[in-house]
Parts: structure tokens; C-alpha cells; sequence
């Protein structure tokens, strides 16, 4: 499969001009790959400048300027059309950088991906930090070079014409609709009218198909200042592949152990889980029995340590100890006294008094 390129502008030139040097230093089996630069409409005419002094080696460049300013949700929209065009589309954002072999992952990917139905699209990024518990994730490791996810991607994605298809024509129906609950983590449903990645995610859980994702990131995220974000963040850096494959061993969702709903919760787990304890405070627990490393008003049936990484391998594990608990939520008893800094003590173990001063003192004087 030879998707093409889709590089999404608004008025940053100068993250224009490093996501097009990252895609002039990426490899490329083929030199008759389409790329589309895609320019919503600001008063920076640099971004146009860069985009037309950008000499793309690899195919024909293709140049769209809107006259009118669209807004990030519609571009987006637009853009993903493309994947009709010409088959299959990578899209980036601007803020983004990739790695030199994201061409080969993600052609790959959607090859694969492609012949299973239950496949929503392809993402190039992959996460180490939930966004909602604000602390590090990392998928359980199943042998495979994916894990899937219930959460689309914006930070480097992929689609085929069919994958787009069924998430366009559902918005078509539920665009402007309250897409809350039902799995959707509140944070999400939260989201402005501008986010179209709300939609998404929305979609996918309501069609119970995923995204695959990468073992390593082929896409990392500056978080330029933008639409979306007053000022430039670190958060969501991650290391990027700089080696090259000739061959992925890709899983199916039936087969794979990694496999998470939009709460970074492993859903092949023996009870739905609630590790980061996200989805309790939602008030979006399903099943009778709940894994949490919170302390709940309700019966305990059984635990298990919280030594092994990432948190799901002590499950999978049956490891001993009481820092993950089983509850009945039929069953109410007495409340524990609260463990607080439980989570944030496994996943930050070096972290002394002195490195949490300066910390915060850091923090402070940032903002």
C-alpha cells in the first residue's frame, strides 16, 4: 500500500518547516509519493512561503490554500477526504516530527490493518502517559510490535479509504450530538465542538474497533502554542524509532494481550479495570466486579501486588499483595483510610524529597 502524505498547516511556519525537513530525512522505498500541504486560512503568509520552498523529492507536492479560515475540526474533516483520493493518507499535523522509517510502519500497518474490519485506523504515535491520570502508560508487552487502542490519534495517524469511510459517514449522523458516557472518559466528552478527535474516539467505542498502534513511536508531539494550547509543552515527547524494519509481526485484536479501552484500561483482564482510577470517579464502571488501586466503600474479594510494570503484568501474574484490589460493587463495607501517592510512588520510585522540592519549585517558577 502507497498512501500519500497529508501535512495539516495553520499559521506556524517555523513547525512547518521542521515536520517537512523530518519528512525530507525519512527513507523511502518509492519516489512517486504524493504529499498535500493543507493551509487553513491566517494572515501569516510565511507558512505558505515554507511550504512552497520546501522541495519534496520523493513525488508530486500538492499545495492547498483556503481562502477562508475553516478551524482545526473541519480541516481535519477535509483532509482525511483525501484518503478516498488516493486510497490510503498519512496525516500530520504540523506540530509533529517523525521518525525516518514512519513511511515504512505506516504503509505496513495499513496493509495489515486493512483485511480486519475491527481496525479503525492506524496511529504513528505512541503514548507513554495517560493524559487523564497524568502519570506514565505503557502497554503490556504480548510479543507483538503493535497494542491497540480504543483512542484514535491525532498525533500522526493513518487511515485507508474504507477505515475513513465508516468514521465519516457515523459523524455525519452524530456530529453535534452528546456523545457522553458510555465509555467515553469525561475529559473527552469535555472537549470542545472544535475537537473532531472526540468524535473519533467516540466511534470507535461505539463500533468496538481500534486503532493500532506502534511498540515504539514513529511520530513525537512538540505541542507547539496553537489552536489548542496557549504555550509549547514537553509532556507528550516521547523516544522516537530510528532503526528500520524489513518486517512487523503484527497481531490481530483477538489475539493480542495489549489491548485497551479509552481509559488506558487492558480490557483482556479477568475483572474491568480501574488502575488509574479514572473510571470510577466517572461513574462509568460496568461490571459487578472492579480492579482498583483506590480504597472504595465496597467488599473485597481478593488482591494482588503492584510490583511488576506496567501495572496489567501483575494481574496477568497473579502477584501477591494488597496494593490492587478485587471489590464487589454489590457488596458495601467500610471505607480504608486513603493511600495517597500509592500510584504516584510505583511509577516515580527515585523520586526523594530533595528531587520533589525541586520539582515543584521548578514547576512554580515556569508558570
Amino acid at each position: 500500500m502507497k498512501p500519500a502524505i497529508v501535512v495539516v498547516a495553520y499559521n506556524r511556519d517555523d513547525a512547518l518547516e521542521r515536520i517537512l525537513k523530518s519528512l525530507d530525512s525519512a527513507v523511502y522505498e518509492d519516489n512517486n509519493i504524493e504529499l498535500v500541504i493543507s493551509i487553513d486560512y491566517s494572515q501569516n503568509k510565511k507558512v505558505r512561503k515554507a511550504a512552497e520552498d520546501f522541495h519534496w523529492r520523493f513525488g508530486e507536492k500538492r499545495i492547498v490554500v483556503h481562502a477562508d479560515r475553516m478551524g482545526l475540526k473541519k480541516h481535519i474533516i477535509e483532509c482525511g477526504g483525501y484518503a478516498k483520493e488516493y486510497g490510503s493518507i498519512i496525516m500530520l499535523e504540523d506540530d509533529l516530527y517523525v521518525s525516518p522509517d514512519f513511511y515504512n510502519f505506516a504503509s505496513k500497518a495499513l496493509e495489515f490493518s486493512s483485511k480486519y474490519p475491527e481496525i479503525g485506523g492506524v496511529s504513528l504515535y505512541s503514548h507513554r502517559f495517560n493524559v487523564f491520570a497524568r502519570l506514565p502508560f505503557e502497554p503490556v508487552n504480548d510479543g507483538f510490535d503493535n497494542w491497540y487502542f480504543q483512542f484514535a490519534s491525532s498525533w500522526g495517524q493513518a487511515w485507508t479509504a474504507e477505515q475513513w469511510t465508516g468514521f465519516s459517514e457515523w459523524l455525519e449522523v452524530n456530529d453535534g450530538k452528546d456523545i457522553s458516557g458510555n465509555g467515553l472518559p469525561s475529559n473527552v466528552a469535555e472537549w470542545g465542538e472544535s475537537s473532531w478527535l472526540k468524535y473519533a474516539i467516540k466511534y470507535l467505542i461505539e463500533k468496538d474497533k481500534y486503532f493500532l498502534y506502534p511498540r515504539v513511536s514513529y511520530t513525537t508531539n512538540f505541542a507547539d502554542a496553537g489552536e489548542h494550547a496557549s504555550h509549547a509543552v514537553t509532556d507528550l515527547q516521547v523516544p522516537l524509532e530510528f532503526g528500520h524494519r524489513e518486517n512487523f509481526n503484527f497481531s490481530r485484536v483477538g489475539e493480542a494481550r495489549a489491548v485497551y479501552d479509552a481509559y488506558f484500561e487492558n480490557t483482556l483482564l479477568p475483572y474491568e479495570s480501574d488502575l488509574y482510577g479514572i473510571k470510577y470517579r466517572d461513574g462509568q464502571v460496568r461490571m459487578r466486579y472492579l480492579l482498583s488501586t483506590d480504597n472504595l466503600p465496597f467488599q473485597l474479594v481478593q488482591s494482588y501486588g503492584l510490583l511488576l510494570k506496567p501495572m496489567d503484568a501483575n494481574i496477568f501474574e497473579k502477584m501477591e499483595g494488597r496494593e490492587i484490589k478485587v471489590y464487589d460493587l454489590s457488596l458495601k463495607a467500610k471505607e480504608a483510610k486513603a493511600d495517597k501517592g500509592l500510584r504516584e510512588n510505583y511509577f516515580y520510585p527515585g523520586m526523594n524529597r530533595k528531587k520533589i522540592i525541586d520539582l515543584v519549585s521548578y514547576r512554580l517558577r515556569k508558570r
